[in-house]
């Protein structure tokens, strides 16, 4: 590109958009063509950068066992899972834990202001790059702290059978059997632990997850049968991280806890039943303290 100033054109002469001899000796000096292929170009660096953008997207199948932020930690998208479920709310619908095998999502889709942002000049987006590019080794690192103190808590509140609480600092707020017409059975099926939205909710023992989804009042939930036979379900949780038939063990990570469902706001409603169905429940907190765990 042509620096204002620096070069002077005469303003009559033929040779204002050609080459210039200077100096006896035969020496040229090539000037730059200026006027409308200057601006011709300029027009159409844009939309060649925004096509160059869209074509960079990718698609992305679902199989048995994602969910969205794994999804968004593996293909590394920027602005995460909830990204992910904005660019591909038409496919998935309204409940962002609801994902089906066979979906698919577009990954690394642009937002609609990109095609201004691919008209700076060159060396504006090579340095907007490499801030992006810091920015996400930033995130990097404290993803990896979340994930390591994870771990931590899952060593110091699992017994040495590999049972453990539903929640880290566990704290019953409405007890088993509590009474009231809020419950279509008339009393409380399960135990309440108090959990703000974002918690981690692991499974209390090892076993097979029979059933990840949505649940009419219960909102979406997890349901694991153990090799005792009795199976433990985790409601009203915001986002799912497990699938039916996966195989999970004491203390690992199932979902994230919400207030999805017939809530009145944020917690874990936590049962333990004699069947995966709804009216077989029996003492959760009895049945834990029967595996060793202290609560």
């Amino acid at each position: 590109m042509p620096i204002p100033g620096k070069h002077r054109r005469k303003k009559s002469g033929p040779i204002a958009r050609g080459i210039l001899a200077v100096g006896a000796g035969g020496a040229v000096v090539a000037l730059p063509l200026l006027g409308a292929t200057g601006a011709h170009a300029a027009e159409q660096s844009a939309p060649a950068v925004a096509q160059s953008a869209q074509q960079s997207a990718k698609t992305y199948k679902v199989v048995s066992g994602d969910y969205l932020a794994k999804i968004a930690a593996q293909h590394k998208i920027k602005g995460g899972w909830e990204k992910l479920y904005q660019d591909n709310r038409e496919v998935i619908g309204g409940n962002p834990s609801l994902i089906l095998p066979g979906m698919k999502l577009t990954l690394g889709a642009q937002a609609s202001g990109s095609a201004s942002t691919a008209s700076a000049p060159a060396a504006s987006s090579a340095k907007a790059e490499t801030k992006t590019a810091a920015k996400t080794e930033t995130k990097a690192a404290p993803a990896t702290a979340s994930t390591s103190a994870a771990t931590t808590t899952k060593a110091a509140d699992s017994n040495s059978t590999g049972w453990t609480t539903p929640v880290a600092n566990a704290t019953v707020t409405t007890q088993y059997h509590a009474s009231g017409s809020m419950w279509s059975s008339g009393y409380h099926t399960g135990s309440d632990f108090s959990a703000a939205t974002g918690t981690v909710v692991r499974a209390v023992g090892p076993g097979t997850v029979v059933s990840a989804g949505y649940d009419g009042a219960y909102g979406n939930e997890v349901i694991i049968k153990h090799a005792d036979g009795m199976y433990s379900q985790y409601a009203h949780q915001s986002q799912l991280m497990v699938s039916a038939g996966q195989t999970v063990t004491g203390g690992q990570q199932i979902g994230l806890s919400g207030a999805t469902g017939n809530v009145t706001g944020p917690h874990l409603h936590f049962e333990i039943r004699t069947t995966p169905s709804y009216g077989s429940d029996v003492d959760p907190i009895a049945y834990l303290r029967s595996h060793g765990v202290s609560i």
